[in-house]
């Protein structure tokens, strides 16, 4: 079930797998740095990639890690699994929102304390119900469509924690696209305060 827009066509996903990697000394600035950055469509290679920096950062250090997040969403499972590992770990963990954060990005941006998100001047964030396609036999389409309703309510209870709104409230205002710029997300409780530059982020204790 995905939290996003539309998945990308077969020739598309062929284009990314063949994308060259980061090279490695940008890798290790990053990583000397304590800096993860993710990016685009939120899906398993994402999930992976991301835990398995973090669960290196925090074997080498207990030092505050930061994620930098610019995403349109992605898959549930896989945001899942990045929020749930930034709140497994020892370190301190910031999030750093750019561009726009969007559904399963926005689930991976609220993992951290709500005075631990950040984001850039010009940043949108967007949330919104999960959805899935739901087909087959009578039968699967009644088991698809309670675990989808599992999920909305888990997503309500997950967004209500994080801003400090009731279920009720995040389930209304997320019935359909749920737009805020940066005055919104911080009056709303998903956004802890806007910086505009890295010496703000270095001089955090």
């Amino acid at each position: 079930m995905t939290l996003d827009e539309p998945e990308k066509d077969e020739k598309d996903k062929d284009k990314v797998a063949l994308e060259p990697g980061t090279p490695k000394i940008i890798e290790e600035t990053l990583f000397k740095r304590r800096y993860v950055l993710i990016t685009g469509q939120i899906n398993d290679r994402i999930a992976k990639t991301t835990t398995e920096r973090l669960l290196a950062l925090a074997a080498a250090s207990d030092d505050p890690i930061n994620i930098f997040i610019s995403s349109p969403g992605g898959h549930v499972e896989s945001g899942d699994m990045i929020h749930d590992i930034i709140k497994f770990i020892k370190p301190e963990v910031r999030t750093i929102g750019s561009g726009w954060v969007a559904s399963a990005g926005a689930l991976i941006f609220v993992a951290a304390e709500r005075r631990n998100r950040f984001c850039l001047p010009n940043t949108r964030f967007l949330l919104h119900q999960p959805s899935g396609g739901v087909g087959g036999s009578a039968s699967e389409i009644l088991i698809q469509a309670d675990e989808l309703k599992k999920m909305r309510e888990r997503f309500d209870r997950l967004f209500a924690e994080a801003t400090g709104q009731t279920p009720e409230r995040i389930a209304h205002d997320t019935s359909r696209d749920f737009w805020l710029d940066t005055a919104a997300a911080k009056d709303y409780g998903l956004l802890g305060s806007v910086i505009r530059s890295q010496s703000e982020l270095d001089d955090l204790k």
